[in-house]
Parts: C-alpha cells; sequence; structure tokens
C-alpha cells in the first residue's frame, strides 16, 4: 500500500518524493506530461542558490530557509560553492549601495580581478560567499534518476486529487488553480561563447533591465530573467530578448558575439505575498507558489511536508485551510 500519491514531477514534486522516500514512506508519483522536460518551469530556471541576494526583495522566510538548499541538492547532483556576485556599473553605484543595505552575507569588492578576471573592468561588486548554484536540468535528471534507484517512476496521467485515496501532494503549479495564485511570466536566454569566463553567477544591478549570468558547462550562459505579471503562455518576446541581450553587453560587450542557442519563456505560480507554502485541505497537501524561489525553496517545502505527514510538525511555511 502506497503512503502518499504525489501529483506533479517538476521541482516541488520531485523534492517531496525525495524527502518522503527517504523518511522511509511509500509513494506514488504521477504527471500528466511524464517525466521534467520543456513543459514545465522547472526546467527554465536558473539555478541560483542564493537565499542573500533574494532577501533584497523577498519575505525573511525566503532568507532562512533558502540557506538549506545546497546541503539538500549536493545529496543528488553537483552544486557548485563558488559564491555569487553583485555588480552594477559606474553609473549605477546608488544601486549597489541600496542592494547591499537590503542584504547580508556579503562583502564589498573592489578589485574583481582575483574573482572574476573577466569583470576586472568593473570597479565594485558585492560578493556572496555563502551561496551557490546548479544546473537545474541536470538537477532534475539526477532526482529522477535516484527516485528510479529506490523504486519510483514517474507515472504519465491526468488525474486530480479526488481521483485519489489516502494522503496526496498536490505540486502542479499553475494546474492546480487554487485561490490567490497568480502567474507570474519568465522568460530566459542561453548563449555560448568561449571568449568569456565566469565561475560563479554574477547579477547586474540596472534600474532598467536588471539581469543575472549562470554559467554552465561547456562554454553556456544562461541569461534572466524578466518578470511580467501576466498569464500569457507564448514564447518570449523580442522586447525581452533585446533587453536582455543589452543588459549581458553592459555587463561584457562580448556577449554581442556569442551564438544564441535557446530561447525560453513559462509561467511561475506565486502567492499575493510571493511566499511559497504547504496548503493543507483534508487530506491534500498543496505545496506551490514557488515564484522565483523554486530550487531554493522546494527542499524546505518538502520538508515540512513530511514533517507533517509523518509527526503532525506544522512548520511556519504549512497553512491548514
Amino acid at each position: 500500500m502506497r503512503d502518499v500519491t504525489i501529483i506533479g514531477a517538476g521541482v516541488a514534486g520531485l523534492c517531496a518524493a525525495h524527502a518522503l522516500v527517504k523518511a522511509g514512506l511509500t509513494i506514488r508519483l504521477i504527471d500528466r506530461k511524464g517525466p521534467p522536460g520543456p513543459h514545465g518551469c522547472s526546467w527554465w530556471a536558473g539555478g541560483m542558490l542564493a537565499p542573500f541576494c533574494e532577501g533584497a526583495v523577498a519575505e525573511p522566510a525566503i532568507v532562512a530557509h533558502g540557506q538549506a538548499a545546497a546541503a539538500f541538492w549536493s545529496e543528488v547532483t553537483e552544486v557548485v560553492h563558488r559564491g555569487s556576485l553583485v555588480v552594477a556599473l559606474q553609473r549605477d553605484q546608488g544601486e549597489l549601495a541600496r542592494f547591499a543595505r537590503r542584504t547580508s552575507g556579503h562583502c564589498r569588492v573592489d578589485d574583481l580581478a582575483a574573482l572574476e578576471p573577466d569583470l576586472a573592468p568593473h570597479k565594485g561588486a558585492l560578493f556572496f560567499a555563502g551561496e551557490a548554484h546548479l544546473d537545474p536540468r541536470r538537477a532534475l535528471s539526477d532526482l529522477v534518476r535516484v527516485l528510479a534507484e529506490r523504486g519510483v517512476e514517474i507515472e504519465r496521467a491526468e488525474v486530480t486529487p479526488d481521483a485519489l485515496e489516502g494522503w496526496v501532494i498536490d505540486a502542479r503549479g499553475m494546474a492546480a488553480a487554487l485561490p490567490g495564485l497568480r502567474a507570474v511570466r519568465g522568460e530566459m536566454v542561453i548563449l555560448r561563447t568561449s571568449d568569456i569566463m565566469l565561475s560563479r553567477p554574477v547579477r547586474l544591478l540596472h534600474p532598467r533591465h536588471p539581469l543575472y549570468v549562470v554559467p554552465r558547462a561547456g562554454g553556456l550562459f544562461m541569461l534572466g530573467a524578466t518578470q511580467l505579471e501576466s498569464s500569457q503562455r507564448r514564447g518570449i518576446s523580442a522586447r525581452s530578448v533585446l533587453e536582455l541581450l543589452s543588459a549581458a553587453y553592459a555587463l561584457d560587450p562580448r556577449f554581442a558575439e556569442a551564438e544564441l542557442l535557446e530561447t525560453g519563456a513559462d509561467l511561475r505560480p506565486a502567492y499575493p505575498d510571493n511566499v511559497p507554502r504547504v496548503t493543507v485541505r483534508g487530506r491534500v497537501l498543496h505545496l506551490n507558489g514557488l515564484f522565483r524561489h523554486g530550487y531554493l525553496i522546494a527542499p524546505a517545502l518538502a520538508a515540512q511536508a513530511v514533517a507533517y505527514l509523518t509527526r503532525g510538525i506544522k512548520g511556519d511555511l504549512v497553512h491548514e485551510d
């Protein structure tokens, strides 16, 4: 007999599955489209495990719980522990000072050559040494593999919680159609170049077009990401491509010669306060509202769901409805 059925094999559902199996529960994992792929917003994430940087705009719960994410992911996939950098153009140094006041866990770096030689022309940055990053697509694949090794396969089927018996974890994102859940559209670009070398994520503070650049293997760079209050499912807009590439050019003009490999867009589910949560409704636990914090906060949602199911403990991210 299975203890819990999980609907949704994105980052939230897979993290919950891993945590439940590790706790000794027997699970069933179902997704209407099967294993992870370009059909879900987990596929298009940046993969930054940057709780302190997120503190500039996010609630304290994101900073507190996000600090445990790197340890979770290190159990199943490769995590790069080289920190992250926040830079600003000379004319925007005031933005850097404001970012510093809103965040913790950083130190000021005036000479970037020692950390990132290719960013040496920039004259100031904040270094968040305790942050990390991963390749989201590899992380998803590794989670699927680990679960398969433990006897959990992803079933391809269209189901709703009402059609299932026993405890259910609903991790379907926007498809769950929960009250108060809204769509926030995010768009990204992947470039390839051998002319630029970065070893850690870099955020460029820009008053109009803020940018983050995440290095990946093989000379790839993920550029992201727009944040639009929209429920429209469509490809990336020309405006967004121009803005992302213009900001990348401002960071390093050599990005102008990079090969544009891929663009993507999807809808991030978010609650009004932008804080993810576990909403308990009878025998159904809804893990949702991950917004831009999917890989950072999914492990915490999974841990609190397990604590609730196995010991009746209601964590600060658990809401009973």
